[in-house]
């Protein structure tokens, strides 16, 4: 793993609402820490409403996890474009992620409950 990137457990319970709707709880999800970003939650894919995610066109390359793929939320008021984001295929470095889905903070509340 790159050095300025960790990955464990994410202690507690932690849930994603979005739209006024529970997208998911977990309490087996990872928080990923990369430089001075903030900790990033990732849950499994089990643990989260997939029926509510529809798959966009969009991706974007990181040069230490890999490739990644997004997901728009179907939501009461509509469309929350690109809020998630996945690592299909991780690079091996942190292939602990693989199956988890992240989302953006600044479109969905994601908290510790």
């Amino acid at each position: 793993m790159p050095d300025h990137i960790t990955i464990r457990p994410a202690t507690g319970t932690w849930v994603v609402r979005a739209g006024g709707a529970v997208l998911g709880e977990s309490t087996q999800a990872l928080e990923l820490t990369e430089g001075d970003y903030p900790p990033v939650i990732y849950f499994p894919r089990a643990d989260i409403a997939m029926a509510f995610l529809e798959p966009s066109d969009t991706t974007s390359t990181c040069p230490h996890k890999g490739g990644a793929t997004y997901y728009g939320i179907a939501a009461k008021s509509g469309l929350i474009a690109d809020a998630v984001w996945s690592y299909e295929d991780p690079k091996p470095a942190v292939a602990e992620i693989k199956g988890y889905l992240a989302f953006y903070k600044s479109k969905v509340t994601v908290e510790e409950i």
